[in-house]
């Protein structure tokens, strides 16, 4: 938590800005009265504050997932860069590339976005204002500007590893995952990976994939979240892995709250360890194959303050997280066989299967 205090902006749509101190503080001192109500109104006029923004192209910034890990990112980087802080929450695709353009019209420094499934909204974004640098998270920028980098995760590798310890796990037979719309080629490769583990842990298991392809919005839709897993529980499931903003999320509460839960019943989260940001899953969270989000938006960050130059694309970690309370429902041989796996992954002396 970077402690810089709090201001409100209107880009038309909500945003928070941490910015120095606990309160908020006069403007620095400027040479006309213009010059000092515009870096009042928009510090990152003034060309020695470092402002780092981060745009949401749905959902809300506490989601426990994706979202939050991206903000937890950017305020780390803030952290370590001494800089300002803002998210701004987008209601719908004009508006996520309303407040794309808008940032780089604020003259901010470096801009964070979310849109896995728009990454040319970033390339706009970024085109028409080469001074701000764009980080895509999860976003392919390798035809992008020079000006944009994009946040690259092996996601086919981290949902590889919930498959196969959800088929060492299943004691049906029968695994599943809940997930957002397929269209999304990372989460796409996230299900994928996930099929894929679980048939190689075990060959001629069922693995039931169920993708929100009709909701306007697949990864806020928890009603269908839920009555899905409860489907795929009725079918036989007894290990759940939740992908997609509160769509999974639901997906994870609907099996903690079932009969069997963290005994016969398993779930696997996603993006974040969700133990932390979903308690209500503890009953049934085995792991959460996680995208180590924070960690690289701040490195990202990190660099672009220090002038080391990045690429058009970096790649950030992937792997599984603790097993927390469930470690005692882990067989020591189970756990010792996925240390195997990850490693094995590694190393690309095991690779996924997946060509996409």
């Amino acid at each position: 938590m970077i402690a810089r205090g709090v201001r409100l902006l209107a880009l038309g749509a909500a945003c928070v800005l941490l910015v120095a101190g606990c309160s908020s503080s006069p403007p620095p001192e400027a040479s006309s009265a213009s010059e000092s109500t515009s870096q009042a109104s928009n510090p990152c006029a003034n060309p020695d504050t470092f402002c780092i923004g981060l745009v949401l192209e749905s959902g809300v910034v506490d989601d426990g997932a994706f979202n939050e890990a991206s903000w937890e990112g950017v305020q780390e980087g803030a952290a370590a860069t001494g800089g300002e802080a803002a998210y701004f929450e987008s209601t719908d695709a004009e508006s996520y590339a309303a407040n794309l353009d808008d940032l780089g019209s604020r003259g901010y420094d470096v801009v964070v976005t979310t849109g896995v499934g728009f990454p040319e909204a970033t390339v706009t974004a970024a085109v028409a204002h080469p001074a701000t640098r764009y980080v895509g998270i999860s976003q392919n920028m390798s035809e992008g500007p020079a000006n944009a980098t994009g946040l690259l995760f092996r996601d086919d590798e981290a949902g590889y590893l919930a498959g196969y310890l959800a088929g060492l796990m299943t004691q049906t037979g029968t695994v599943s995952a809940v997930l957002g719309s397929e269209s999304v080629l990372p989460l796409k490769r996230f299900g994928e990976g996930y099929r894929l583990g679980a048939l190689a842990a075990r060959p001629g298991a069922t693995v039931i994939m169920s993708y929100d392809n009709d909701s306007a919005d697949s990864f806020n839709d928890p009603e269908w979240g839920a009555a899905t897993t409860a489907d795929q529980i009725a079918e036989g499931a007894d290990v759940i892995f939740g992908a997609g903003g509160t769509t999974g999320i639901a997906a994870l509460q609907t099996t903690a709250q079932s009969p069997g839960a963290g005994t016969t019943l398993f779930c696997i989260g996603i993006d974040v360890d969700q133990y932390e940001t979903v308690p209500q899953a503890r009953p049934c969270l085995l792991t959460s194959a996680e995208k180590f989000i924070a960690e690289g938006v701040s490195a990202v960050i990190s660099d672009i303050y220090a002038g080391v130059p990045t690429g058009q694309n970096v790649e950030g970690k992937v792997g599984l997280a603790p097993y927390h309370d469930m470690a005692s429902q882990v067989p020591e041989s189970v756990k010792l066989r996925m240390v195997e796996i990850e490693t094995g992954l590694a190393n690309n002396s095991i690779m996924t299967g997946v060509t996409f």
